[in-house]
């Protein structure tokens, strides 16, 4: 159990943390929430003891092991599934260990531990938690080097996924995954045998991956039953009967100070007058909890084009004339809500592009309305924001005849209050540069807003702000995200990229959640399974490899048992005074064997697998 008791902690001297609570049981899948800058991450931070508590205190059992995330595996030239592998560090040094040993207790102790750590199938689990999150068998033997940060910090979450840490700690873990990576992230959560503390605003994830929300705001920790949607009814619920109690309360103050205000003066009046002073003065005082404003975004609004605005025939596109999609036949009206689908590397991206007109297709015929503007988000484009200039200054430096209350006005229409608009944009968090990003991507009023990745960095008050603005708003909208929340609020339309095609998918967004679960669900026996899954290519390569091992530990336990053999046929060795070193001879000769008949029931499971899964 993690108990997080009475805590107190500031930064720079504001308070985050004021007599703190939360007592988290074993096992529990706990979602963190809070607005941004309230200390989620610190809290996180605290936990770990990277930072020193000011009061309380944090307690977990002993011998706990705490994992997460904390940066991006480096460019080594390691494979990707020797990294993973080498996070299960007793595992690695069991293994090392064995290739050394000759004392025959130590021999079969490290073996009994393998066995009891599964061991053997290590390679494949590890090789099934890096295809989940995005990489092919060919990927996996690849150097970390060859892949950008991003990837890495892929591979870094599944380095701690295959540690298996008693505790679990991941902050934002869906703002580097595609779609198809965290829906398979929030499955792989839902099965975690121990216990997950997650910081998230990917509202699907909190509905399906936990099963309790710890709340963090005004300084207090508030832990919540259920998942995200059954935490916002329940506090909805709490606000609505605050704001009541508070409405009664200040309508009995307002009473009795009127009481007061006539008759303080009168001599006949005034010890009434005192005592409904004191009345005033015992009246409880109701504080709602911080509600974070509702950011909106303001959309400037096109004129409307005649349809269709973007008409594909025949189309393709890619790169150094090689063609990643081909055969687009694809339509665009300014009323059509079109989210993208499909895997990573399928081509999303190229699509979003072509159609932002920042790639030129390969071949076939594309359209446009004469008078189309197209305004395009990406998360790369926060990085291509001037660092020493200022939101009002992007402004001026785009609208250089537009007055300074106007600049003022379109920051503060996504959300950028006074203080931020003056403030360099290196300085600004995550969030306030993606909203100064989407208000470069809409100032000409597009009539189609490409969207790729739009909520990473946002909070989920933003995000349901910008639910909000793209239902309000009368142009075409292309998206790509992860948030499967904002998906089904905006999109009516899918379209599906896959293997260099862009197809309709007719089905709706849960049935292509289901699809991909399924797809990527490990064989299982089980009653009225008329079709097991076919394995990949992939799996039987792991399984193999699986094999090579368990073969190779049987002959070095074999060779081992010779040798011991060996010494033990030795008449000598059962002279009268050599028979105390007899009996440790023969003891050592038991544990080998022992350990030998170990590792060849394994050997011989891990055939069985291989053979059940090719055929």
């Amino acid at each position: 159990m993690l108990i997080i008791d009475n805590i107190t902690y500031s930064v720079e001297g504001r308070l985050l943390f004021e007599g703190a609570s939360a007592a988290i049981p074993q096992g529990h899948k706990v979602g963190i929430v809070g607005r941004n800058g309230t200390g989620k991450t610190t809290l996180f931070n605290l936990i770990r003891g990277e930072l020193v508590l000011e009061g309380g205190d944090i307690r977990m059992p002993a011998k706990a092991r705490i994992g997460g995330v904390a940066q991006e595996v480096p460019g080594s030239e390691v494979s990707l599934i020797d990294t993973v592998l080498a996070a299960d560090t007793e595992r690695a040094e069991l293994l090392a260990e064995s290739e050394t040993a000759t004392d025959g207790v130590r021999i079969g102790t490290i073996q009994a531990r393998l066995a009891d750590i599964d061991a053997w199938s290590a390679e494949a689990r590890a090789a099934s938690i890096l295809r989940g999150l995005g990489f092919t068998h060919e990927e996996q033997l690849m150097p970390c080097s060859a892949f950008s940060g991003g990837w890495r910090m892929r591979v870094a979450l599944a380095a701690v996924l295959f540690s298996a840490p008693d505790l679990l700690l991941l902050d934002e873990p869906t703002n580097y995954l595609d779609l198809e990576g965290a829906l398979w992230l929030e499955s792989y959560l839902a099965r975690y045998p121990h216990s997950v503390l997650v910081i998230s605003h990917d509202r699907g994830l909190l509905n399906r991956a936990v099963g309790h929300i710890l709340h963090l705001e005004d300084r207090k920790l508030t832990l919540y039953t259920g998942n995200y949607d059954t935490f916002a009814r329940t506090r909805a619920a709490r606000l609505a009967s605050i704001e009541a109690q508070r409405s009664k309360t200040d309508a009995r103050r307002v009473h009795l100070q009127k009481f007061v205000d006539r008759f303080r003066a009168s001599a006949t009046k005034a010890r009434q007058a005192q005592s409904r002073i004191k009345m005033i003065e015992k009246l409880e005082t109701f504080t709602t909890p911080q509600e974070a404003a509702l950011r909106a975004f303001t959309f400037p609004e096109p004129e409307e084009l005649s349809p269709p605005i973007v008409n594909i025939e025949s189309g393709s596109v890619g790169y150094d004339h090689k063609p990643v999609l081909s055969r687009l036949n694809l339509r665009i009206d300014q009323d059509d809500r079109i989210a993208l689908l499909g895997r990573n590397g399928e081509g999303k991206s190229t699509l979003s592009k072509l159609l932002a007109g920042k790639l030129e297709p390969m071949g076939g015929r594309l359209t446009k309305s004469n008078k189309l503007r197209v305004g395009y988000f990406a998360q790369h484009q926060l990085d291509e924001l001037r660092a020493d200039e200022t939101p009002l200054e992007h402004l001026r430096r785009m609208r250089p005849k537009e007055m300074p209350g106007r600049h003022r006005a379109r920051l503060a229409g996504f959300g950028l209050n006074a203080d931020q608009v003056d403030t360099e944009v290196g300085r600004l968090s995550g969030g306030q540069k993606a909203r100064l990003s989407l208000l470069v991507a809409t100032i000409d009023a597009p009539h189609m807003l490409i969207l790729d990745e739009p909520t990473n960095h946002l909070d989920m008050e933003s995000r349901e702000a910008l639910v909000d603005a793209l239902t309000a708003y009368t142009g075409a909208v292309i998206l790509v995200s992860h948030d499967m929340h904002l998906l089904s609020l905006v999109a009516d339309r899918l379209w599906l990229v896959k293997d260099g095609r862009v197809t309709p998918y007719d089905d709706d967004l849960e049935s292509y959640r289901k699809m991909l679960l399924s797809a990527d669900t490990p064989n299982e026996k089980s009653k009225g399974a008329s079709r097991p899954k076919q394995a990949s290519p992939q799996d039987i390569a792991a399984l193999r490899s699986e094999v090579k091992r368990s073969e190779e530990r049987v002959g070095k336990l074999s060779t081992m048992r010779d040798k011991l053999a060996k010494k033990l046929a030795d008449p000598g060795l059962y002279e009268p005074e050599k028979l105390g070193e007899a009996e440790v001879w023969q003891k050592k000769y038991a544990e080998v064997m022992e350990a030998l008949d170990r590792a060849e029931g394994l050997w011989m499971k891990s055939l069985e697998k291989l053979e059940d899964t090719k055929a």
